[in-house]
């Protein structure tokens, strides 16, 4: 040793001081590298993305190589760097350059290149694989021998040791599409937790309610059919005798017109265009009656409960605005169930549906159990209410205006909004 020059000494300490550097950058970037973006590469042809995807299939051979070097190159960098320090010091300059030493290793070989590699993996993670591929087929019998001991040690505690999906759960995905941020423009971002949200929403909570449901009622006089038809604004409706229970079928409106055209809209004719009844059972998610309604080529059916009563009905149009939104819009302040008033509250019809108020509000009423406005207010006095009772649900006062029979017709809504406005304006008063 004291024949190598101290240039020499020097200038292997710089290099090892950069491999571990190199070694260090390599186990960030390859593990912190989005594996869904390499999975894409890949497909497309990239070369650096192909072997770094190689290497990830087995971590801990990867990860076995990657040490293997940087703890070589570590103890090699303290071993000159005491050589160096007895040369030029003597004996007391160990442990000023086991300091210094410690010093450059974290800043230039630890910190420094692993906080570049994680905020640039891909650039530090595909020209390493080049180095790292080959470095692992020279060394594996040493890498080897350390994975069996390792994965030894590890089995003692229950590790499985071996490739592992990178899977994410619905919660993450939706994180993942609302943190795209200027990736993916908010229309879409809402879209696509629109369609993320469809399978915890299920047909009742967006279904006509069956009080609201219109039909042709066949044991009608024909006059009053007839004029039903001609005047409907709807395309389809249900076809029934006495009572939704006694479901005919469904009838498209435009078939009808069209007889009606040629005179030969008849009660015969009617009921030879009538097509059967489409069911569909209580409970059943958006996200699989969306596919139902695409392999059975429907548009509407009649939702059921186990008892086979119909409970209401629903429509594409009402599944697809899940996704995409609202497909009409009304005067400012106007909705189909409510209307604003000029102190800021709101007067909702009974049968208002508690997820409308949501999605065209921005409120945030409860919606599990009871899906319409009268059925949240009964749910939570536990009795049928009487004009005049005032509530308060989740910080949302509601007064009951009108009842009809056992039901709230009309009621009164003060968002949590307006309420705190009007406190912050007692407190300026004040």
């Amino acid at each position: 040793m004291q024949d190598i020059p101290i240039g020499a000494l020097l200038t292997a300490l710089v290099l090892l001081i950069f491999l571990s550097a190199f070694f260090s950058a390599s186990e960030i970037a390859v593990m912190s590298i989005n594996r869904y973006r390499l999975r894409h590469l890949v497909e497309s042809g990239h070369r650096g993305a192909r072997v770094v995807d190689a290497l990830l299939a087995r971590p801990d051979r990867l990860l076995g190589i990657i040490l293997l070097g940087n703890n070589f190159v570590n103890i090699a960098a303290s071993s000159v760097a005491t050589i160096l320090a007895i040369r030029l010091y003597g004996e007391a300059g160990i442990l000023a350059a086991a300091v210094l030493l410690t010093i450059v290793i974290l800043i230039f070989a630890e910190v420094g290149p692993k906080t570049l590699a994680a905020m640039h993996p891909e650039r530090i993670a595909f020209p390493a694989g080049m180095i790292l591929r080959p470095l692992l087929t020279v060394l594996y019998p040493l890498v080897w021998l350390i994975n069996i001991l390792a994965n030894l040690v590890l089995r003692i505690f229950g590790v499985t040791v071996g490739a592992r999906a990178q899977e994410l759960s619905m919660e993450e995905l939706r994180a993942a599409v609302r943190e795209a941020g200027s990736l993916i423009p908010e229309s879409h971002q809402n879209m696509l937790l629109g369609i993320l949200d469809l399978e915890k929403t299920s047909v009742e909570e967006v279904m006509v309610p069956r009080n609201r449901i219109q039909g042709i009622d066949l044991d009608k006089d024909w006059g009053e059919i007839e004029e039903q038809i001609m005047s409907s604004r709807y395309t389809r409706l249900p076809v029934y005798r006495s009572s939704l229970d006694n479901i005919v079928g469904i009838v498209h409106l435009r078939k009808a017109l069209n007889l009606a055209g040629n005179k030969n809209l008849t009660m015969e004719t009617l009921e030879k265009i009538i097509a059967e009844p489409y069911f569909i059972p209580k409970g059943t998610p958006l996200n699989t009656q969306l596919l139902n309604f695409r392999d059975a080529k429907r548009r509407r059916g009649l939702v059921i409960d186990e008892y086979g009563d119909i409970l209401g009905l629903v429509t594409l149009e009402e599944i697809l605005e899940e996704i995409v939104g609202e497909f009409t819009t009304s005067a400012h302040g106007i909705g189909e169930g409510y209307r604003l008033q000029d102190d800021g509250s709101y007067i909702v019809k009974g049968s208002t549906s508690l997820r409308d108020l949501n999605r065209q509000l921005d409120w945030h009423l409860p919606t599990k159990g009871q899906h319409t406005l009268n059925g949240m207010i009964t749910e939570y006095l536990e009795a049928i209410p009487e004009v005049g009772t005032s509530l308060l649900v989740d910080d949302y006062a509601v007064e009951v205006l009108r009842t009809r029979g056992t039901a709230v017709e009309v009621a009164r809504i003060i968002p949590q909004r307006r309420k705190d406005d009007e406190a912050a304006d007692e407190t300026e008063a004040g």
